[in-house]
C-alpha cells in the first residue's frame, strides 16, 4: 500500500485572497515564560531565543524591562539581552514606563513595546490607572523611543472581551487604537487576552479600524486558544489582509484571568496551517518542534501544541 509520505504533508492548497507571506511575531521567551513560577535560568532563555532564530523566526520578543517585583521571571532582562543582541533578527522588548525604556535603550534595544488596555477594569488591575491615565503615561515613552530611533509596538489587551466587564464595544477598542497610533506607535497588536473572540467579531473589529483609517499594515493579531478559536480567528484576520501574527513556541503562556485558558496560539500550529495554505513564513517546522520539545522538557511538562504532539509521535 502506498500513500503520501509524511514529509509531504500538509498538502499545499492555497485559498483565495490571502497574503503570500506572514511575519510571525514570536512571543514565547517573554509572554510565554513570564508566568512560569520556577525561575528559568538566563542561559536557558538565551539558548531558547537562539534556537528560535535558527528555526527561521525573524521577530522574537526577548524580555520585558518591567520592575522585578511585578514579573520576577524577567528580572534578568539586563543579563539576558546582551547574550542575544548579536542575533540577526528583531528582538523587541516590553517597556512599561520611562524607567523601563531607559534600561532598554542603555542596552541599545531598537524595538520596544508598550502594553495598554481597551478596558478600564484591566487598566486598573494591570497598570493601576484608568485607560486615559495609562495612555498619558505612555506618551513620553513612545516619544522618547521614537526620538532614539526605535520601532514602537503598542499592545492592546482585552480587545474582544474582559473578565470583569464582559463584551467590549468595538468603538471602545477603536478609540484606544487610534490614540496609540496618534502618539506615534508604528504597529499595534490586537490582543484577545482571555481567548473569547470568534471570527465574525475579529472581522467586525478589523473593518471598524479600516473605517477609521487605521492601516491594516500597522496591525498584528494576538490570539489565545482558550476556547479553541485561535486558528479560526487568525484565518479571519488573514482574509482581511493582516500579515503579522503573534504566536508562542509550544503554546507557552496563559491568561491568569481565565482558569480554562490554554495559552497563546502555538507557533507550530500556526506554521502548519500557513504551510498548508501555501503562505510563506520562513520557519523550519522541524527545528521549531525540536526547540519547543527541548523547552517543554526543561519546564517539566508537555506542550499543548497539537502539531508538536503529532509530529513528535509521543504520548503526552
Amino acid at each position: 500500500m502506498t500513500g503520501t509520505p509524511p514529509e509531504a504533508l500538509p498538502m499545499v492548497v492555497p485559498a483565495p485572497d490571502l497574503p503570500a507571506r506572514v511575519r510571525i511575531h514570536e512571543v514565547g521567551p517573554r509572554d510565554g515564560l513570564q508566568n512560569e513560577k520556577a525561575t528559568v535560568p538566563t542561559e536557558i532563555k538565551a539558548k531558547f531565543i537562539r534556537r528560535l532564530a535558527e528555526a527561521g523566526l525573524t521577530t522574537i520578543e526577548a524580555t520585558s524591562f518591567v520592575h522585578p517585583k511585578w514579573v520576577p521571571q524577567l528580572a534578568d532582562a539586563e543579563a539576558l539581552f546582551p547574550l542575544v543582541s548579536d542575533l540577526p533578527v528583531d528582538l523587541p522588548v516590553l517597556v512599561p514606563n520611562e524607567r523601563g525604556l531607559d534600561r532598554a535603550l542603555s542596552l541599545h534595544a531598537d524595538r520596544v513595546a508598550v502594553f495598554a488596555s481597551a478596558t478600564e477594569s484591566f487598566a486598573k488591575a494591570n497598570l493601576n490607572r484608568t485607560v486615559d491615565e495609562a495612555l498619558a503615561m505612555f506618551e513620553p515613552v513612545v516619544r522618547r523611543a521614537k526620538d532614539a530611533g526605535a520601532h514602537v509596538r503598542g499592545y492592546l489587551s482585552m480587545c474582544f472581551g474582559d473578565p470583569w466587564e464582559g463584551a467590549v464595544p468595538v468603538h471602545q477598542v477603536v478609540k484606544v487604537c487610534r490614540a496609540l497610533l496618534d502618539m506615534g506607535c508604528d504597529e499595534l497588536s490586537l490582543g484577545d487576552t482571555i481567548g473569547v473572540a470568534t471570527p465574525g467579531h475579529v472581522l467586525e473589529l478589523l473593518s471598524a479600524l479600516s473605517e477609521q483609517r487605521v492601516p491594516v499594515s500597522a496591525l498584528g493579531v494576538h490570539f489565545h486558544d482558550t476556547y479553541g478559536q485561535a486558528l479560526a480567528n487568525t484565518l479571519a484576520a488573514l482574509q482581511h489582509g493582516i500579515t503579522t501574527v503573534d504566536a508562542s513556541a509550544g503554546g507557552l503562556g496563559g491568561c491568569p484571568y481565565a482558569k480554562s485558558a490554554t495559552g497563546n496560539l502555538a507557533t507550530e500550529d500556526l506554521v502548519w496551517m500557513l504551510r498548508g495554505l501555501g503562505i510563506d513564513t520562513g520557519v523550519d517546522l522541524d527545528r521549531l518542534v525540536a526547540t519547543s520539545e527541548w523547552m517543554a522538557a526543561h519546564l517539566g511538562r508537555p506542550s499543548p501544541s497539537r502539531t508538536l504532539r503529532a509530529l513528535s509521535h509521543k504520548e503526552q
